[in-house]
């Protein structure tokens, strides 16, 4: 039996499956509380470069604040239907990781990038 969380115990995807995730870094330009939003959240405005400003709902109240959000470069999934939270259209998804107790740590890359660059 395979210890749970290993690669074999996973579904397996082809290579083709990954490339049609667009997974870009932009840059957070505007952050907002959303105090509409079912549960803690913040609305962000991404800067995708040649893809455009994206927004999205973002449950990352926890670790971050407005002002620590702007100006940090962030990767979402740009390619997902948008998804209506409240009032807002949420257009992309920003991801993050589980810190261990339920909160999201923002992926961001340790150098910056070119907005609009792709994940690979």
């Amino acid at each position: 039996m395979l210890a749970p969380g290993t690669v074999t115990s996973m579904n397996l995807i082809e290579w083709s499956d990954f490339e049609k995730v667009e997974l870009r870094v932009g840059t957070i330009v505007r952050a907002e509380h959303f105090p509409e939003a079912r549960k803690s959240a913040f609305k962000v405005w991404v800067d995708f470069g040649e893809f455009g400003i994206r927004q999205s709902s973002a449950q990352i109240t926890i670790h971050y604040t407005c002002d620590s959000l702007v100006g940090l470069q962030v990767v979402a999934v740009l390619n997902f239907p948008p998804k209506r939270i409240a009032d807002f259209e949420s257009q992309v998804l920003v991801c993050g990781f589980d810190d261990g107790e339920g909160n999201v740590v923002l992926v961001s890359p340790t150098k910056k990038v070119t907005n609009g660059a792709k994940l690979f």
